[in-house]
């Protein structure tokens, strides 16, 4: 896709931005990317300054909700070039959120360059620390306005980027989760294995509810019978148990994470003993018990590997490897994290660099 016009802006606001302390997704770059779906093909190309967008009252997203999102980073690494991690999961996932939301596909050469394009041209606001990075968001959205419920006949996919520090504020230390005991998050058949907004809405009160009484983020229980796991609000969710590791099966309605799956990749690549499976509150709660219950941590792009230090159940709490980081947890914060500065070989094809 080499026809992106790309407009920049007169001067740019980089100076104003604190790099040392960095929260994350508070501030954005000078550009970013737009195009339009009409008449059944993409669009109007373009890089522009970073800014408003006008749209109606009755666009249809504001009402229903079809829209899909992304995330993932791109990394400083010393020589000089720009490291992505994984991207073509990245937009592989959007596009089946896409089909489940009824909007078209993107095309993997028209994101790639968008992309690349936009990352090139704002490659000035990658941190250059360790633990930072240039969070990128691709997005898309239904923009026709009517009012009633059915597919948009246009569309609107853009990108914006983000310099970011830490996700949760205990950084890589232990966090903390809350069992909702009324609230679900979705159930197979519905929406949960899609990056759609209405998800995300959707576990706001829980985690408001969570944070309210002291704990980090929510750790779902499954729709139906209220007894399985299947994620936390924001990262799938891993336990040691033994020698082994296990987390819940992708089976529908939870949200397969790229971290997620290297995580898999690396962990049996060592020599562990993997298992996705149906696992049970109750079982967390026996193992502990046992003593067996090793470690827990979460997985996602944005916080890569997140110690868990104590799950709150009911009138249960289990404190999980007194609170410190488990030696795996560690080991494959420190193998991700090295891959993607490149300080690790990359031994599997995992960068894609610029």
């Amino acid at each position: 896709m080499s026809n992106i016009s790309i407009k920049t802006i007169n001067k740019s606001h980089i100076d104003e931005v604190d790099f040392d302390n960095l929260g994350f997704g508070e501030v954005f770059s000078d550009h970013m990317f737009s195009m339009d779906y009409e008449n059944g093909e993409w669009i109007n190309p373009r890089i522009e300054p970073y800014g408003n967008i006008e749209f109606e009252p009755a666009m249809c997203t504001l009402h229903y909700a079809q829209s899909v999102f992304e995330g993932l980073k791109a990394f400083h690494v010393n020589d000089g070039s720009i490291n992505l991690f994984r991207p073509e999961m990245n937009l592989e996932r959007m596009n089946r959120s896409n089909d489940r939301m009824c909007i078209p596909r993107i095309d993997i050469d028209m994101f790639f360059d968008a992309m690349t394009t936009l990352i090139k041209l704002e490659r000035n606001w990658i941190p250059d620390k360790k633990g930072y990075s240039l969070y990128i968001r691709p997005f898309v959205f239904g923009t026709e306005n009517f009012l009633g419920v059915h597919p948009s006949n246009t569309y609107r996919f853009m990108i914006i980027l983000s310099p970011v520090g830490a996700y949760y504020k205990e950084g890589f230390n232990p966090v903390s989760l809350l069992v909702p005991e009324e609230y679900v998050r979705a159930v197979k058949g519905g929406v949960g294995e899609a990056k759609t907004s209405g998800n995300y809405a959707a576990s706001l009160l829980p985690a408001e509810i969570a944070q309210k009484r002291g704990y980090t983020q929510v750790l779902w229980l499954d729709g139906v019978e209220h007894k399985y796991i299947d994620e936390v609000g924001t990262m799938n969710i891993f336990f040691v148990i033994d020698d082994e590791l296990v987390t819940p099966p992708l089976e529908g309605s939870i949200l397969g994470g790229i971290t997620r799956d290297s995580t898999i990749h690396l962990a049996r690549d060592w020599g562990m003993k993997v298992y996705e499976r149906r696992i049970s509150i109750d079982e967390i709660i026996e193992r502990s018990k046992e003593d067996r219950l090793k470690g827990a941590f979460g997985t996602g792009t944005a916080a890569v590997i997140s110690p868990v230090g104590e799950i709150r159940y009911k009138d249960i709490t289990l404190n999980i490897n007194d609170g410190e980081i488990g030696p795996i947890a560690r080991r494959l914060y420190d193998e991700i994290t090295g891959i993607q500065y490149g300080e690790k070989p990359d031994r599997y094809g995992w960068i894609y660099k610029i």
